[in-house]
């Protein structure tokens, strides 16, 4: 008997109500609700002490992903700290957590030339961190040659702006491969098998075979030697005037001399 009225003495105390800490309690500045659970407060690591529900915050975090903020700030209007994106991990959810990293890694690179592989398959994020001028470059993740100006596959032999079709891609590989030239006056291909680099197209125009720059001499000042030769015969030109000159000083003073 004693031992009944002890079990129903403990079961009357279980399912007396707890009281909550109203000093816990808070009202949410985004909803402007009254949380009376403390464990659906927002903490931000302590930067800052704002009421904010953990389900307003989660959707605060995701209109700012839309609009492709990465550097969230706290939404209390008098407040300058940002939200920690490690602390929020567990709130957010994988899903959302992995696209506030890809936000704040494009944000990261703003400065960066940059693209995305024109490979539907693989359309990962490239980076131009050599600088420069680039053309032809290569996929990381798929290993695909594709052209960073236009952001297309790669087109070899052919510009950014020229129309083709897939026999002209196959055949630029080809002309890549071989080598072969590209006249700069009526585009068509040239193979040089031996000879000089300056060569003539069947359009009467001349080119550089090394560097496609098209030219009036028999030289190109693309290479060394090149340079060389040029420098050599205008130095033996100036010294053939200079000399010239001093013949023609000499006997025009001859002359008057043997006059006199």
């Amino acid at each position: 008997m004693g031992n009944s009225l002890q079990k129903i003495d403990q079961n009357q105390e279980t399912e007396l109500p707890v009281l909550l800490d109203e000093s816990q309690s808070f009202t949410c500045e985004i909803c402007i609700e009254p949380m009376l659970l403390p464990n659906k407060k927002f903490n931000n690591q302590n930067r800052c002490v704002h009421p904010f529900c953990i389900d307003c915050i989660v959707k605060y975090i995701s209109v700012k992903l839309e609009d492709s903020v990465g550097k969230i700030p706290c939404p209390s209007l008098s407040c300058d700290q940002f939200l920690d994106p490690i602390s929020c991990r567990n709130l957010v959810g994988p899903q959302l957590f992995v696209k506030w990293s890809d936000v704040l890694c494009e944000s990261s690179v703003l400065g960066v030339p940059q693209c995305y592989c024109p490979n539907r398959n693989c359309s990962a994020l490239i980076l131009d961190e050599c600088g420069g001028n680039p053309k032809r470059s290569k996929c990381p993740n798929c290993k695909r040659n594709f052209c960073f100006q236009c952001k297309l596959p790669w087109h070899a032999g052919f510009g950014c702006g020229e129309n083709r079709d897939r026999n002209d891609v196959v055949f630029g590989e080809l002309a890549e491969l071989k080598r072969w030239k590209r006249c700069p006056l009526c585009r068509h291909f040239v193979e040089r098998i031996e000879g000089c680099k300056i060569v003539k197209c069947r359009c009467g125009a001349s080119f550089c075979y090394s560097c496609g720059k098209r030219v009036n001499r028999h030289w190109c000042g693309c290479d060394a030697t090149s340079r060389c030769c040029m420098r050599f015969c205008q130095c033996f030109f100036f010294t053939f005037v200079i000399l010239a000159i001093l013949f023609v000083f000499w006997s025009f003073r001859h002359s008057r001399m043997s006059k006199n």
